[in-house]
């Protein structure tokens, strides 16, 4: 535990005390800022009473991005194995020669 350190962050105004590790500190502020600009935009976008709902928004959209990185690096990584594949072939028929 000597390692940790005593963080508060605040999401949709509300106060989380966390014990998080030092290296983990900053990209937990970064995103708890991301976290009320998206909220601050969906309140200014669309009409919504209850802030369980616009939370809701927020982690529908952030988990929706993480996915779609999740699939564009898997795209990227067959892609780039199939480019292998093909220049190993090649490889192969001119060392065949």
């Amino acid at each position: 535990m000597e390692n940790k350190l005593k963080i508060k962050i605040s999401i949709a105004d509300r106060v989380y005390p966390l014990t998080v590790e030092h290296s983990q500190e900053e990209g937990l502020r970064s995103a708890s800022k991301k976290i009320d600009v998206m909220i601050k935009q969906f309140e200014q976008n669309y009409a919504v009473r209850d802030k369980q709902d616009v939370i809701a928004m927020c982690a529908l959209q952030f988990a929706s991005q993480v996915e779609q990185k999740q699939l564009d690096k898997s795209k990227d990584y067959t892609d780039a194995f199939e480019r292998l594949q093909k220049l190993d072939n090649k490889m192969s028929r001119i060392l065949a020669k």
